[in-house]
């Protein structure tokens, strides 16, 4: 993230004239917002300057970011970094630092500055495949999140308790240490589901494997908060009992995440196979009223 410390962010509104494209840094925003037409040009102005702090403000401090949660850690002060450890906070038992929610936990922040003070009836901000959601009462979305080789269809409505959707996996932006193709998670928000999909991703693993090749992180990313950790970075073709072992275990965590409230659901992928904790119920509105956002793995 620092190495991106000079670049200014960039703010434009995307061809279709309806969504916003914020990119600073590693950190690219997709934003859309539904209502009047003064409310949305309001929301985008209101978003384009929360957003034009943030990378900055985490760069300051990311000493404080990359540390586990442990006694007499020090507190971050920026807003953004705040949801970052609150979100870590109830898997503190955990090898856990609060990088581990920092893609929910801009989408959440840039979300609530959009919506402060405006008349929308929907609005979500997608930090690649990360995304916050907003939904005014009888409003729905409808998102694509891995399932085996391909997407399936959610449908959350405005009567859901989800507003935040994340995807993890070996194969994404960040370095896993498990080795699940993708973990989707549903939860009350982005920061929330971004902290609990790494962790369960996480968990999917075959301590000793041969068929897993693993390196440490920081020889892949110097500044990399796992620092000396083993991530993944190959998985060969894995047995049957292979694979149901190995979900079994990130399956176990993330029915444990369910109990405790953390989460609402969870879809787990690894080479064709797929273990669903509580049921993703499949897409119902019609063809005019869908909006479908595909994950893209985080």
């Amino acid at each position: 993230m620092s190495a991106f410390r000079q670049c200014g962010p960039q703010m434009a509104l995307l061809l279709d004239g309806k969504r916003l494209h914020l990119q600073h840094g590693p950190i690219d925003l997709i934003v859309e917002a539904s209502g009047s037409p003064e409310d949305v040009a309001a929301a985008y102005g209101q978003a384009n300057r929360a957003f034009e702090p943030v990378l900055e403000t985490l760069v300051a401090e990311l000493s404080i970011l990359r540390a586990t949660l442990g006694p007499g850690a020090a507190v971050p002060r920026g807003p953004v970094a705040q949801r970052m450890r609150r979100a870590v906070a109830p898997h503190a038992r955990m090898f856990v630092t609060p990088m581990a929610a920092v893609a929910g936990a801009v989408a959440d922040h840039i979300l609530a500055e959009l919506r402060h003070g405006r008349r929308l009836r929907r609005a979500y901000v997608n930090n690649g495949g990360d995304i916050a959601l907003y939904l005014n009462q009888g409003e729905a979305f409808t998102l694509g999140v891995a399932s085996g080789e391909g997407l399936e269809t959610v449908t959350i409505s405005s009567q859901d308790p989800i507003r935040g959707i994340a995807t993890s996996g070996w194969r994404g932006r960040s370095h896993s240490l498990g080795i699940a193709d993708a973990v989707s998670v549903l939860a009350e928000s982005a920061a929330a589901a971004d902290a609990a999909a790494t962790l369960i991703a996480n968990a999917v693993d075959l301590p000793g494997a041969p068929a897993v090749r693993r390196a440490p992180a920081r020889d892949l990313s110097p500044d990399s908060d796992l620092g000396e950790r083993l991530v993944t970075v190959r998985v060969d073709p894995l047995s049957a009992d292979q694979k149901a072992t190995a979900l079994d275990r990130g399956a176990k965590l993330a029915q444990d995440m369910r109990r405790r409230g953390l989460i609402v659901a969870a879809r787990l992928c690894l080479q064709g196979e797929v273990r669903a904790v509580d049921k993703m119920e499949p897409a119902r509105l019609s063809q005019g009223e869908q909006k479908v956002e595909s994950l893209i793995h985080a």
